[in-house]
């Protein structure tokens, strides 16, 4: 299959993903500072649009394992790891616990998309962000002047992701 998008973020696209999970759905980045999600069999708007960076964005990565969870980095020396259940393969959702209501069965509540957490040990623009081929929950990245960075998925999503 081919297809075209013509300057889905204006002059330039940095990075390009795949959802190793739904085959037909890829997420871009570029000098708008957006992330755009895309249906590639629809490609006249985006899926899902959105915006946590505040410089250009080098690249955007899918979890392998868990594709709810996007990694990007970027000109603004961040590396956003983003939960996105809207778009993933299986949404997530989210058990409230009720204070007095255990008796009864209430259905789970769907997860929002949402910025987990902004990691900000970097100096310099962060030109790569990847997920471990080894292990789900670990990402490295890596910025302008070298420098190698190994994050994890916090305790807290990863528990609720496995929980849901």
């Amino acid at each position: 299959m081919a297809f075209s998008l013509d300057a889905p973020h204006g002059l330039c696209v940095r990075g390009l993903d795949y959802n190793p999970n739904r085959p037909h759905v890829f997420a871009s980045c570029g000098d708008d500072c957006r992330t755009k999600f895309w249906d590639a069999r629809k490609l006249t708007t985006p899926l899902l649009c959105r915006q946590d960076h505040s410089h250009w964005i080098w690249s955007v990565q899918y979890n392998l394992f868990h594709d709810q969870l996007v990694l990007t980095a970027s000109s603004d020396s961040q590396v956003v790891l983003s939960r996105l259940p809207s778009i993933a393969s299986e949404p997530l959702r989210h058990i409230e616990p009720d204070e007095g209501e255990e008796d009864e069965e209430r259905p789970p509540s769907p997860m929002t998309d949402d910025v987990i957490r902004t990691f900000e040990e970097h100096e310099d623009s962060v030109y790569e962000a990847v997920w471990s081929s080894a292990d789900a929950w670990v990402f490295a990245s890596l910025s302008y002047d070298g420098r190698l960075v190994i994050n994890h998925v916090p305790t807290q999503e990863k528990f609720a992701i496995l929980t849901s």
